[in-house]
């Protein structure tokens, strides 16, 4: 990854815990490019975790879901030290920029695949992986227009994330008082309804700057 002065605004990168597990591993032989590709490893494991869960009960069924929500934090991670290491620790490389985007699109829809199979309705995990993808190239879309990125929501990236992740935890112990998958089920849902409106969104502000860029001109 290199810096392209447009960064996605991460209250989490200005904490000292972060700052100093970046610094750590600019110190180390790893490149940023590394840590972003092991954020598709996270995801897989993620993926790998929700599909699981539809084959298993009980104890072992809560654990994958906990394990699924680890692996969804440990993909965030990646995708915060990626950038850290990279701009502040100058170890960005010339295709820094294609695995700064390329590996969260995978991760996106190894997460969320895994867990439309996890809940028997994979058909639902492609849609919001579809989704959440969309939005992304809108956003890329307007870089290459010439118009600021626009990491705004309601479903960018971590909010994604933070739905997918509270609904593993939940999910964990949804036996306790529900049937099972409801909590994913609506997740998922929620995710493909709120990352379509947020494509949209995106593609309406950046139509109205296009507009009013060559209207100044």
């Amino acid at each position: 990854m290199t810096d392209t002065g447009d960064r996605r605004p991460l209250a989490s990168r200005n904490t000292r815990w972060a700052q100093t597990i970046a610094r750590r591993l600019a110190a180390m032989a790893i490149t940023p490019n590394q840590i972003s590709q092991a954020s598709m490893a996270a995801a897989a494991m993620a993926g790998l975790a929700f599909w699981l869960t539809s084959e298993t009960q009980d104890g072992l069924r809560s654990l994958l879901f906990i394990a699924a929500a680890l692996f969804c934090q440990l993909r965030l991670l990646c995708n915060l030290f990626d950038g850290m290491v990279a701009v502040e620790g100058g170890k960005g490389a010339p295709d820094g920029p294609f695995w700064n985007e390329f590996p969260d699109r995978v991760a996106d829809l190894f997460i969320l695949v895994g867990a439309g199979y996890g809940i028997g309705l994979p058909a639902l995990g492609f849609a919001a992986g579809a989704c959440a993808v969309l939005t992304a190239y809108v956003r890329e879309l307007g870089r290459a227009n010439g118009a600021p990125s626009d990491f705004s929501g309601p479903m960018a990236k971590q909010h994604r994330m933070a739905a997918i992740t509270l609904a593993a935890v939940v999910s964990a112990f949804e036996g306790l008082w529900l049937g099972d998958s409801e909590v994913m089920l609506a997740a998922l849902v929620v995710i493909a309804i709120g990352a379509a409106f947020t494509a949209m969104r995106r593609a309406r502000r950046q139509t109205l700057w296009l507009r009013a860029n060559a209207a100044a001109k």
